[in-house]
């Protein structure tokens, strides 16, 4: 089960000015990319909570001088006093200093999954599954559901806005708003929260946000990479079997649109001296593991481009994240260990209507994976993560249903639909990329 223990305070420059954050160089398609920014201050750590034993014992008194004689009284006789018992030495009390670090061996499970995309056919079938009279989306991933609810914490992407009230749902790019009812279904599937920060976070402004946002709290998710106040755009600590655990997510690009309002806090672009800061600062008030979500790559290409590697090798150095989760390429991308950290550049996508007709990707649009990363305690209190178990994912457009592959393709019922040879190859493309990685 997952708690949430409370938000930290939005990361501000040393002028205590808020700074737009920004990404990259600004392409030729995204001329309004806010320039780039530094400077930003962490928060200074908490009061140490260790609590100092003080010593109870009284300190010796010097022996008092004998009385001054009284030379006009009387000089008594002296009295006889018996010697002493002899005593026998009572062995000081210890009092144990308390623990400097929490026990060791605790450990949790995250599970992420792919880019989820409600293109045109697929809002057609969550109508279809809603009877015509509203989206019902939970059909869509009922194969997958099962494993989504074993991990501890599972985390989706959903790469777009919801649709603000009034308004109706806009599936076509570049300019989305998907049916507030993908929260639900997100949350039937057995997700505990998504990061949301992408290139079309912008797309329907800032009552896009506040539309998402209350999406998500009316189904109770969780989120990192929108808010509706600066607040709220902090990092959230959250409890996963008794560990504090902190989630990021930020993006490459807003394609160009501008921010919503002028509020840079809005969402997220990638800095990396703001995510090193804002993992930091998390860490400094508790947290003990803390994950990112970047919306990073090229659309299409399975390689790592050159400022995926950059910015990895960059923020793995730093030792303030501990796995790097990556989304917007929409096909499988490599999983590596870069400077002792796990990477997974591209998880492909979950749910979209991409095809082998789709420009940039072809059949590999279909393709996606959900990864399960373990994290165990260490006697020095940090987190050791075991190398990912990248489980196989398949979209099925005949109705839309998320599915694993290797389940299917030993369950009849399951491969009906795609039938068994386009699920072989869609697991021999997938093994291709990610290599022994692949788990059943």
């Amino acid at each position: 089960m997952v708690a949430v223990v409370r938000r930290l305070p939005l990361l501000v420059a040393a002028s205590s000015a808020l700074i737009a954050c920004a990404g990259p160089s600004p392409s030729a398609l995204e001329p309004n990319e806010p320039p780039a920014a530094t400077g930003y201050a962490t928060f200074p750590p908490p009061p140490p909570t260790t609590t100092t034993v003080a010593d109870t014992a009284e300190p010796a008194s010097a022996t008092p001088p004998p009385p001054t004689p009284d030379d006009t009284a009387p000089i008594a006789a002296p009295t006889t006093v018996a010697a002493p018992a002899p005593v026998t030495a009572v062995p000081p009390t210890t009092v144990a200093p308390p623990p400097t670090t929490p026990p060791a061996g605790r450990t949790f499970n995250v599970l992420v999954a792919g880019d989820l995309l409600s293109h045109i056919p697929v809002l057609d079938q969550a109508l279809e599954y809603g009877a015509g009279s509203t989206y019902d989306f939970t059909p869509m991933f009922h194969a997958v559901a099962p494993l989504i609810a074993s991990a501890d914490l599972s985390i989706c992407h959903l790469e777009t806005p919801v649709a603000p009230p009034g308004t109706p749902p806009d599936p076509t790019p570049p300019d989305y708003g998907v049916p507030a009812q993908i929260a639900a279904g997100i949350a039937a599937a057995g997700f505990d929260r998504c990061s949301l920060a992408s290139n079309h976070v912008m797309d329907k402004g800032a009552a896009g946000i506040d539309a998402t946002l209350a999406a998500f709290d009316a189904a109770g998710l969780g989120h990192a990479g929108m808010a509706r106040t600066p607040e709220e755009a902090g990092p959230q600590l959250f409890d996963v079997n008794g560990i504090t655990i902190a989630h990021l997510s930020y993006t490459f690009s807003y394609n160009g649109m501008p921010v919503a309002n002028g509020e840079p806090w809005r969402s997220n672009l990638i800095d990396v001296d703001r995510i090193v800061a804002e993992a930091r600062q998390a860490r400094e008030h508790g947290a003990r593991f803390v994950i990112l979500s970047v919306h990073w790559g090229a659309e299409g290409v399975t390689e790592v481009t050159g400022d995926q590697r950059q910015w990895a090798e960059q923020i793995t150095a730093s030792g303030a994240v501990d796995v790097i989760v990556g989304h917007h390429a929409h096909v499988v991308q490599p999983i590596e260990q870069v400077n002792g950290r796990w990477v997974v550049f591209g998880l492909g996508n979950f749910l979209s209507a991409m095809s082998a007709s789709t420009e940039c990707c072809g059949i590999r649009g279909q393709d996606g994976l959900l990864v399960r990363l373990t994290a165990t305690e260490q006697p020095d209190g940090s987190f050791a993560v075991a190398p990912p178990q990248a489980i196989p994912t398949y979209v099925d457009r005949n109705d839309y249903v998320v599915l694993p592959v290797q389940s299917a393709l030993a369950d009849p019922v399951l491969a009906a639909g795609v039938g068994v040879p386009a699920l072989g190859e869609s697991l021999a493309r997938t093994s291709r990329v990610v290599g022994s990685y692949v788990t059943g």
